[in-house]
């Protein structure tokens, strides 16, 4: 008996491993911009596969780009921007979509289909878009607010906040002096740069996600913002308002792509095409109030979205706005050292 005991005890012992290494498998591992979506989804999601969503986060694509080459198979499901995608599809770092598992991506709007990050559109699925612009306190500023030329109006010394970031901010200054976002020009980035350098006393602070809290509570007049976070800060405060200056801007788009070594493939198929559902698309884009790629989303919002011109550009908004692309690794030394000398700057 006790020979059977034992038998039967290691039987069940192995029963229940098992059982817990197929439980352990039902899992996946997003890699997110903090808040960047409404998380009550992932419980939503769980409750309906029984698959647990594990949640990290990224502050930068840089840091994100470093996480993904240095821990394989640690991320299922990642949200880079844009230009990223280009990189991690030249480095082989991220998988081909199997979208016959991802059938809600049909609702795609249609001209975000095969953009230039992802031209074949196999690697990746829209999840928010938006622009970058100025964020003023109307109290504050009282002249049009339709050019980037204003971030250099001594006017408003100590009352700019200007972002953190080398890709917008630069991005801005070369559109503001007639040039291309994505320029390989020596003389032209020199020349963004030299202007930068100049506007650094008007400026209160270089800054990210804290921004939008600063001028919802009236501690500027003017910043540079994408559009969610202009919009948040507007929900705050009645007194600002968001325009995209008519010398052009950065559209952008945060796609949903799986890691090449990804441990959870379909599990992360599974989630996107969750987050593709129209009604979930809906709850995302009004938790965080930046651009849906999903029509029919648009729809079930209707005019609360539609009619915001700040979440919903017009298209000669959009069309003189530009998509940025991937800096070879030549270039992006000279990028770093030039952004380098603007943070140093006295």
């Amino acid at each position: 008996m006790k020979k059977l005991s034992l038998v039967l005890a290691l039987i069940l012992c192995c029963s229940m491993l098992v059982v817990s290494n197929a439980a352990a498998e039902e899992v996946v591992n997003v890699y997110n911009w903090y808040d960047y979506m409404d998380e009550s989804v992932f419980d939503m999601f769980t409750a309906e596969t029984g698959i647990k969503v594990n949640k990290m986060y990224f502050t930068t694509n840089e840091d994100m780009m470093v996480q993904v080459r240095v821990s394989p198979g640690a991320y299922d499901l990642v949200f880079p921007s844009d230009y990223c995608v280009e990189r991690m599809i030249a480095e082989g770092l991220i998988s081909e979509l199997n979208f016959d598992n991802i059938p809600n991506s049909k609702y795609t709007s249609q001209w975000l289909m095969n953009p230039g990050y992802d031209p074949d559109n196999k690697y990746s699925v829209p999840f928010m878009w938006g622009t970058v612009g100025i964020l003023y306190n109307t109290k504050m500023v009282d002249e049009p607010v339709d050019s980037w030329g204003i971030l250099w109006n001594e006017k408003y010394a100590n009352n700019i906040f200007m972002m953190d970031s080398l890709r917008d901010t630069m991005g801005l200054t070369l559109k503001y002096q007639g040039y291309s976002m994505n320029t390989r020009n020596l003389v032209e980035l020199k020349a963004a740069t030299d202007k930068l350098v100049q506007q650094k006393k008007l400026v209160k602070a270089y800054g990210v996600d804290e921004i939008k809290d600063k001028m919802a509570a009236g501690e500027a007049a003017l910043a540079v913002m994408w559009s969610g976070d202009a919009l948040y800060a507007m929900e705050l405060n009645e007194d600002l308002a968001y325009a995209v200056p008519k010398e052009g801007s950065n559209i952008w788009v945060d796609p949903m792509v799986i890691p090449a070594t990804a441990k959870n493939k379909e599990n992360a198929e599974k989630l996107i095409d969750f987050l593709c559902r129209p009604e979930i698309a809906k709850m995302n884009c009004e938790y965080i109030w930046y651009s849906s790629p999903n029509s029919a989303a648009i729809e079930l919002m209707g005019e609360d979205y539609t009619a915001n011109s700040t979440i919903n550009p017009a298209q000669d908004v959009i069309e003189r706005c530009e998509w940025f692309h991937d800096i070879p690794d030549t270039f992006l030394t000279v990028y770093n050292t030039l952004w380098g000398q603007v943070k140093n700057a006295k």
